[in-house]
């Protein structure tokens, strides 16, 4: 198998852009809009699943936006605080140095391309690696499999394959942490390739020279619920007295096949619902013969079948409540209310005038 690495004939040294160690975050967050960094990557080629090519297109010019961090907070700063024990995980795991450069790095020829690594390696044959360190919970490991082969989350791999191209490095390890033991973790390594690194430099560039230069947002391409959580973060709260918008022609055949997609998914909903209602009927003679029994057991047709009915408490307050706490200890209920808006989505088709 040809070295995909020797096919990288340019060589560079990386350029410093600012010594990062002292900067506050504001600082920070300024020096990363002069570019492209790694974790914007994934948005930028429409892959990512927390934001779209239009939120970091946003985020580049400085345009202010509610705030895309309000849901997600917490996981955000646990990784943060976890990142020194999961790089401390894998020195012990791999036995390789690992060390921090606190600086953001810059390609010298593409300067839009900039790198602020979590860390380096020091590798046995003496040559130097990067590290990217990750945080996940039990359910999303599945994500770091394919088809039962070991793999990179691609969202990820992009933003190794960015840091290869700034540093010009030829290896990234992924560390990622899914529990609260040593064992849990998952150790992946990718190398540089140049086809893919060669595109990928391209389509960054795109984005940086036709549309944050130029101030041309990008379309939205994602899927929809990321489309819509963008749109809501960006134009924020409703306001009723707005006037109607004339959609143009593009837009009006949008609606014309989400009106022919709603009749559609009527007829499949009205199925699933009679389907549904009948399960619910089976459930019902099964759930009396049970009384308060969790678990039944049965054996027909050559199969058993264990049936289990397992109860289920969360603890929550009533509508009903509520409007007493609200009478009774209005202080007490504004200190802890908050208002959040949904905006319901409805298409209504008119009659067709009858021609004169």
């Amino acid at each position: 198998m040809p070295d995909s690495c020797a096919a990288l004939k340019e060589t560079h040294q990386p350029q410093v852009l600012v010594e990062t160690a002292g900067l506050s975050e504001k600082e920070w967050l300024a020096y990363r809009r002069k570019g492209i960094g790694g974790s914007d990557v994934a948005a930028l080629l429409g892959i990512s699943p927390w934001r779209t090519a239009r939120d970091l297109y946003y985020d580049k010019l400085n345009i202010a936006a509610v705030e895309d961090n309000e849901n997600n907070w917490v996981a955000l700063e646990m990784g943060h605080l976890l990142e020194p024990l999961v790089a401390k995980i894998f020195q012990h795991r791999t036995g390789y140095k690992i060390y921090q450069v606190k600086k953001m790095f810059q390609h010298p020829k593409y300067p839009w391309m900039l790198a602020d690594v979590d860390y380096f390696v020091e590798l046995p044959d003496g040559t130097t690696a990067i590290l990217e360190i990750k945080t996940t919970n039990y359910n999303a490991k599945d994500h770091w499999w394919l088809d039962g082969e070991e793999t990179v989350p691609v969202y990820y791999e992009t933003q190794g394959r960015h840091y290869m191209a700034v540093t010009n490095l030829n290896h990234v390890f992924y560390c990622c942490l899914y529990g609260n033991s040593e064992d849990n973790v998952i150790i992946r390594h990718i190398e540089r390739d140049a086809a893919y690194e060669e595109e990928l430099t391209a389509l960054e560039g795109i984005f940086w020279n036709e549309n944050v230069l130029k101030k041309i947002p990008p379309p939205y391409t994602e899927d929809g619920d990321l489309v819509l959580q963008s749109v809501k973060h960006q134009v924020g709260m409703a306001d009723p007295e707005a006037p109607a918008v004339e959609l143009s022609l593009p837009l009006a055949s949008c609606v014309v096949r989400f009106t022919e997609l709603q009749a559609q998914k009527k007829l499949a909903d009205a199925q699933s619902k009679k389907i549904e209602g009948e399960m619910k009927r089976l459930q019902g003679r099964i759930v009396e013969a049970m009384g308060k029994s969790c678990t039944a057991v049965c054996t027909t047709g050559g199969s058993s079948y264990t049936v289990t009915y397992n109860p289920s408490k969360k603890s929550g307050i009533s509508k009903d409540n509520l409007i007493r706490l609200q009478a009774q200890h209005p202080d007490i209920y504004q200190d802890y209310v908050t208002v959040s808006e949904n905006r319901r989505f409805y298409v209504k088709k008119s009659q067709e005038e009858n021609a004169a």
